[in-house]
């Protein structure tokens, strides 16, 4: 049986994908962590790259920092200038919405008791799918980042088994059914069954060089030992157990170090991500057998070419768009 199963997930190739869609992930605040003018990089990445599929992540903390008092412009901003070039969105709406700590909570929340704190959560949500349901940008809803993942600086409710995560989707459905809704997973550690019993649509994660934390200051790195086909065979089951589809909603294009990559020196960032390993991570997505992928570091390739005068990445993914 242990044959079996290693055969089935690791032996093999998945069929060639005919048509890929090609995106990347934007976080303004992980450009502004950068030093960077945030508004020039998101018109770089469309203008100069090309890109014509962002996943947007937002953060409650910086839209609602005042209790009831909600700061749209620069979302605003950021979807106009999507429409105005035919840009497709995913939009991520939640309290968990990608880069560290990952829950992106306001300061005012932990004065509240875990009930009312997901309710002024579901008021958000409520705020965000109201004011934007109608914006012909948005292509899908994705609901939290990663939230049966325990992973980021999240309140102890959080992680309730997904029954909290179903009323943010059914809350979402029912505001604006003309969605498909993406919930993401962790694409190494877990079986996507979760993710897949409560999406329309499963998004997961693809990271190949990473650091495996131990403990505060002491770790490794470590490559991963996945084969292509293992997402492919996965794949495969959520499909024929759930009918949802999986995409690639993070593929690793920017390192993964002990901390904040922007602290370490160049040489320690280019043991997770170089020039050498985004094409081996393209030709491994390739493998894999899905057909849509979002790329996430492109803040950090624009750092690299502006500032560090290191423009390859830059360059390469201009070929890929």
């Amino acid at each position: 049986m242990v044959a079996i199963v290693f055969c089935y997930f690791f032996v093999g190739e998945a069929p060639a994908s005919k048509d890929i869609t090609w995106g990347v992930d934007f976080s303004q605040m992980q450009a502004e962590s950068l030093g960077l003018n945030w508004k020039g990089v998101y018109l770089a990445i469309i203008n100069d790259l090309g890109v014509k599929n962002i996943k947007l992540h937002t953060q409650w903390d910086w839209v609602e920092g005042r209790k009831g008092d909600y700061y749209f412009d620069d979302i605003d901003w950021q979807l106009a200038r999507a429409k105005a070039n035919g840009v497709k969105v995913v939009y991520v709406v939640g309290m968990k919405s990608g880069r560290w700590p990952e829950c992106h909570t306001p300061t005012w929340l932990s004065t509240l008791s875990v009930a009312q704190q997901q309710e002024e959560l579901l008021k958000y949500i409520k705020e965000v799918v109201l004011r934007y349901k109608n914006n012909d940008a948005i292509i899908n809803w994705q609901v939290e980042n990663e939230p049966l993942f325990k992973f980021g600086q999240c309140p102890l409710w959080y992680y309730d088994g997904g029954n909290f995560l179903e009323k943010e989707i059914q809350l979402v459905k029912f505001l604006d059914p003309s969605r498909p809704v993406i919930v993401s997973d962790s694409g190494e550690q877990s079986s996507w069954f979760e993710a897949a019993k409560v999406a329309d649509i499963v998004g997961i994660t693809m990271y190949r060089e990473v650091w495996a934390h131990i403990t505060d200051g002491f770790g490794f790195n470590f490559s991963s030992f996945l084969s292509p086909v293992t997402y492919w065979r996965k794949a495969l089951i959520i499909k024929k157990i759930f009918g949802k589809d999986v995409i690639c909603i993070e593929l690793q294009a920017e390192p993964w170090a002990s901390k904040p990559f922007y602290d370490v020196p160049l040489a320690e960032q280019a043991k997770t991500m170089n020039p050498e390993i985004f094409k081996k991570n393209i030709e491994y997505a390739k493998n894999t057998g899905l057909d849509k992928f979002y790329l996430w570091g492109v803040e950090w390739w624009y750092w690299m070419k502006t500032t560090q005068n290191q423009p390859q990445i830059w360059d390469e993914a201009k070929i890929l768009f």
